[in-house]
């Protein structure tokens, strides 16, 4: 194994996603950039059968897509792979056709793939469990073990581009995809890799998911209203609001990328990843775990908190997950935070938009990253009409801001206490 050599630069070459505000990384980001919201009252026949049940009535779907018309997948493949898979694919496409690469020019054992996702296949565990239970488990589909596994992805995205080198699948509740492209940082780094698509897929809006969240109390149940739902930092936030995603990168060496003319979106440029090691859902009262992800990302980047221009927070909309958030980043950032002292930082969370991908939301919001130090615009955190006490940060609220930003960082914060954090910066 090759040494880590902390002078290797790692940077974005393609991007792609599919979720509730888009179907590609542009409209996507065009979504966060107008403020638009992406929630609505969920749709399908799978929640009308428990009509009557339901307390909470909203979710980001990503509606009217066909992966088949798409060409994501033929016919045949529909009912082999699970909606999370399938999502995945077609991020991972339009990032691979984004970046230009043709892999069947490359080294494949010199390409790999890694992915998160927080929950995999659910939608296959539950139409197992129902098939068994009203037939009898000798009609489960056979398809069923492939099509739940959480590196069912991972596994499509290397078979259908021939990626024969490094791959992994991070499973960290809601960091997970924060954790597949910090691990493929670290796979480059240590010379491993020259390219890696790395990000998450989720697809996690069905009835057991709902269900689950609802009756813990997590879910926002402003059913009236579903685009005004999702208000993270605002005092009368009352959950987040659960949605559905995939966004993939093609990340390269900077070398590689250079020696085939790439076009380079941004650079990654530092991780870091703690446990809070407290509680399996509930956050570090007051963020303990959360900074010492950033503190380590920022000592990876060999970087001073006042570097850093944007933060896009994790910001799930939840009253204690944002109230512990914004410790953290006061802990960190000191006066450069502080809105009262004059601090420079802005921090928003894209969440507000499209709501809660789960695994997958690391990579939904790392392209609002990557676009804040390309546009040098930030996008709003929208829905925040009366800002908690104590919140003492720009907020960016309701609308975007042109900002000129060098780096930009991106926090995850998962159930079990994981906690990740990419920088992002400009390339250069």
């Amino acid at each position: 194994m090759a040494n880590h050599n902390p002078q290797t630069r790692i940077v974005i070459t393609g991007m792609g996603a599919i979720t509730p505000l888009g179907r590609s990384a542009d409209e996507t980001w065009a979504g966060m950039r107008e403020g638009r919201s992406g929630v609505s009252n969920f749709q399908g026949e799978e929640f009308a059968r428990y009509e009557g049940h339901w307390d909470v009535k909203i979710a980001g779907q990503i509606k009217d897509w066909d992966p088949v018309k798409a060409g994501v997948i033929d016919g045949r493949e529909v009912r082999r792979i699970d909606r999370f898979a399938i999502l995945g694919l077609g991020a991972a496409a339009e990032a691979v056709k984004d970046s230009g690469i043709d892999f069947s020019k490359e080294d494949s054992e010199r390409c790999g793939v890694v992915v998160g996702s927080g929950v995999g296949g659910i939608k296959t565990i539950e139409e197992g469990v129902m098939s068994m239970v009203e037939r009898g488990p000798e009609r489960i589909s056979p398809f069923t073990v492939p099509r739940l596994m959480v590196n069912a992805a991972t596994g499509m995205i290397s078979i259908r581009y021939a990626l024969r080198g490094p791959a992994g699948a991070h499973a960290t509740a809601c960091a997970s995809s924060g954790h597949a492209i910090a691990d493929a940082m670290h796979i480059m780094r240590r010379g491993e890799a020259d390219v890696i698509v790395a990000g998450g897929a989720e697809a996690a809006v069905s009835p057991l998911c709902i269900g689950a969240f609802m009756t813990m109390k997590a879910l926002s149940a402003r059913n009236d209203c579903p685009t005004k739902a999702s208000r993270p930092f605002d005092r009368g936030r009352d959950g987040f609001v659960l949605s559905e995603g995939a966004a993939m990168f093609v990340l390269e060496t900077e070398a590689h990328a250079k020696n085939r003319g790439a076009k380079i979106y941004a650079e990654l440029v530092g991780c870091g990843n703690s446990s809070d090691a407290g509680h399996i859902t509930a956050p570090d009262p007051e963020g303990q775990g959360a900074a010492r992800s950033m503190r380590w990302a920022l000592r990876d980047a060999r970087m001073a908190p006042e570097q850093i221009d944007y933060v896009n927070a994790h910001g799930t909309s939840t009253p204690l997950g944002d109230k512990a958030e914004v410790a953290a980043v006061l802990s960190i950032f000191g006066n450069h935070a502080r809105k009262s002292a004059g601090g420079k930082l802005l921090m928003s969370s894209t969440k507000s938009m499209h709501g809660h991908c789960l695994g997958a939301s690391g990579a939904v919001e790392t392209i609002a990253c990557v676009h804040a130090v390309r546009d040098g615009l930030v996008a709003p955190t929208i829905n925040l009409d009366d800002p908690d006490d104590g919140f003492d940060i720009d907020l960016v609220p309701h609308t975007p801001r042109e900002r000129r930003v060098a780096y930009a960082m991106n926090n995850t914060f998962g159930f079990g206490g994981h906690n990740v954090t990419l920088i992002v910066g400009r390339y250069a």
